[in-house]
């Protein structure tokens, strides 16, 4: 799997914060890996598709822990996106580009192994993907006020 499918699938996970109780979560998860594999294959799914996987056993500790680190942080990470959008905060933004932002914040700030032009060219890919006809150019903006904030405090 690419760490662009990963990336996406972490996204997913994100994205039903939103919708579930923070107590229907780990049964949302579980479900997710189950699920996955017969969605992406659709009516082409093999009839033991449930004892199928496709993630590799790397793939998913990786989204998991990575999700689990997000959601930790989604106070400080919702903080940062609203002193970042000029006249939007969290609570206003759509759900898709609020999943892709704290994803992206979180990958541009806090995670040492994602390039921080890596993680803001995959966030805009996400919002081409599944935002609106504005949510590539407005998330850019904001992950781009995120890396030059995070550059003038590291000075």
């Amino acid at each position: 799997m690419t760490r662009s499918e990963v990336r996406e699938h972490i996204f997913r996970l994100v994205f039903r914060v939103e919708f579930n109780e923070a107590d229907r979560m780990p049964e949302q998860i579980r479900r997710y890996f189950e699920d996955t594999y017969k969605e992406d294959m659709g009516s082409d799914a093999p009839e033991d598709a449930d004892k199928l996987c496709m993630f590799s056993e790397e793939d998913e500790t990786y989204i998991r822990k990575k999700y689990d680190n997000i959601v930790a942080m989604l106070p400080r990470l919702d903080e940062i996106i609203n002193s970042n959008s000029k006249g939007w905060d969290t609570g206003r933004l759509g759900k898709v580009d609020l999943a892709i932002l704290r994803l992206a914040v979180y990958e541009v700030l806090f995670d040492d192994d994602i390039p921080v032009g890596v993680a803001i060219d995959e966030a805009v890919e996400l919002a081409k993907k599944y935002g609106q006809d504005e949510s590539p150019s407005f998330i850019n903006g904001i992950l781009a006020g995120v890396a030059r904030s995070s550059v003038s405090s590291e000075d």
